[in-house]
């Protein structure tokens, strides 16, 4: 029988250092797949600590990634356990309850397509 955690229990383990996430009531400790994971690491501690199943389904990941969970279970989540709202924090130790983005992804393409018109009608 396999070992059964509270999400509690999983939330408590969310660091780079140390993470965990459930996949379709299964835990999984990630931290070893933290540098090897395809999509970044980020994105992994963003998801880290809770129920990851809706992300994991939408990303669309292969049987591959799927088989390779194997490696990384550590048991059950007990599901008469209230989940819990875990809040990530970024590489400075704040909250990421605020949207982020650079924006210097808008300004630059914005100015790309004004040089192109400036260019077209104005030389």
């Amino acid at each position: 029988m396999s070992k059964l955690y509270t999400f509690e229990e999983v939330s408590k383990h969310k660091t780079r250092e140390d993470l965990w996430m459930i996949i379709d009531n299964k835990v999984y400790d990630i931290t070893a797949f933290v540098d090897e994971h395809p999509g970044g690491e980020e994105v992994l501690i963003d998801e880290g600590a809770r129920d990851a199943t809706g992300p994991f389904e939408d990303v669309g990941h292969s049987p591959d990634a799927r088989e390779l969970l194997v490696k990384y279970y550590v048991g059950e989540v007990d599901l008469a356990s209230a989940p819990v709202k875990v809040t990530s924090a970024n590489a400075s130790g704040a909250s990421n309850d605020q949207p982020q983005g650079n924006p210097l992804r808008i300004i630059i393409p914005l100015l790309i397509v004004l040089g192109y018109i400036y260019y077209r009608f104005y030389s």
